[in-house]
């Protein structure tokens, strides 16, 4: 598929066909998309829980009982459930921890460029913590960086997904012990492959999205 092919094909998934599964080779794919997106500063402010599992699959669906039912089918029957997590909080250590892979990377000629860079990591870093006192969302935008090439990434390997912020994230962030590790969950991702009988599917119902006219101002 082509670009236009791939957005036209993907869809939130509402209904998995629990019969077919991700090939091992997909999911290495899979979890280099988390791996290599675009975050500010390169400052990474996420984990990602991966659950194949039938057991796995269980847990993240802790996440959608009570109000969130509705999305227990999208967790128990998905190939694969991704749950995005953002840092709580950054501190210098962190910010000498980026710099250190980068520079073990191969990233920098020499110390004083490593310097630059962990520099400007702070200095944004702390106008967030300080200036702007919004640190904690200012994360969490970078793992919707995420989340959003990851969405178009695996549609390009022809996997749906579903994305859900419907879920409860302090059952997830307890049961997975995440907010002593330094992390909070946000959003949950199902992927696998779509049910024929999906009423979701661009098969039978068409994409609607607003005009470029209205969307798009060209200079």
């Amino acid at each position: 598929m082509n670009l236009k092919e791939t957005l036209n094909w993907r869809y939130t998934t509402k209904e998995f066909d629990p019969s077919k599964t991700i090939s091992d080779s997909d999911m290495n794919e899979v979890k280099n998309l988390l791996r290599m997106s675009p975050s500010s500063v390169n400052l990474q402010p996420w984990h990602f829980i991966i659950a194949e599992s039938k057991e796995g699959k269980e847990r993240i669906a802790k996440g959608t009982q009570g109000f969130f039912h509705f999305n227990e089918p999208k967790v128990l029957n998905a190939s694969a459930v991704v749950v995005f997590c953002s840092k709580i909080d950054a501190d210098k250590t962190y910010y000498q921890h980026i710099a250190d892979t980068e520079d073990e990377s191969g990233r920098f000629p020499n110390k004083d460029i490593k310097n630059r860079f962990l520099g400007a990591v702070k200095a944004f870093s702390e106008i967030h913590k300080f200036d702007l006192k919004d640190l904690n969302h200012w994360m969490e935008k970078q793992v919707y960086l995420n989340l959003g090439s990851f969405l178009l990434g695996v549609a390009s390997l022809g996997i749906d997904a579903t994305p859900m912020e419907g879920i409860d994230v302090k059952a997830l962030d307890e049961e997975f012990g995440l907010r002593e590790k330094g992390y909070t969950s946000l959003v949950a991702v199902s992927l696998g492959y779509r049910a024929t009988s999906d009423f979701n599917s661009t098969d039978k119902t068409p994409k609607s999205r607003l005009a470029e006219g209205e969307i798009l101002t060209i200079i």
